[in-house]
């Protein structure tokens, strides 16, 4: 009896491993990211407004805010927080999609930081990483 519920026991363990790995791989992993973004420093005021690179700006309404692991986070609990991050910005000026980054996606440190800087380097989307020309 003791051997099937041992034998039980490792079974559910195995099974919870197996089912975490992809999440705990998903986390450590670079996300497929447009030529459109670019990087900035983040910080929620309050919705809608924030300060991007130190300047203010504002959330549009159809704003999602990506969590690390690329769940959907609400802006107001960003509240106060100052974070790195990657972000798009809709044709009229508000910020439209942000992306909480990642370990892995931290350490890709070349990313511009700006509109000018995105024409003038080169993009390499299956790497994920841009070479300043």
């Amino acid at each position: 009896m003791q051997r099937c519920v041992h034998s039980a026991l490792a079974t559910l363990a195995g099974a919870a491993l197996a089912l975490s790995a992809p999440f705990a791989a998903q986390a450590q992993s670079h996300r497929q990211f447009s030529p459109q973004t670019l990087r900035g420093e983040f910080v929620l005021v309050q919705t809608p407004d924030v300060l991007l690179n130190g300047k203010p700006s504002k959330l549009s309404p159809g704003t999602r805010v990506y969590g690390d692991t690329n769940l959907l986070q609400q802006p107001a609990s960003l509240a106060g927080q100052k974070l790195t991050v990657h972000y798009t910005v809709a044709p009229d000026g508000q910020i439209l999609d942000v992306w909480l980054l990642n370990p892995v996606e931290l350490a890709n440190k070349t990313w511009p930081r700006t509109p000018l800087e995105a024409a003038s380097w080169a993009f390499e989307p299956g790497t994920q990483t841009w070479l300043k020309r």
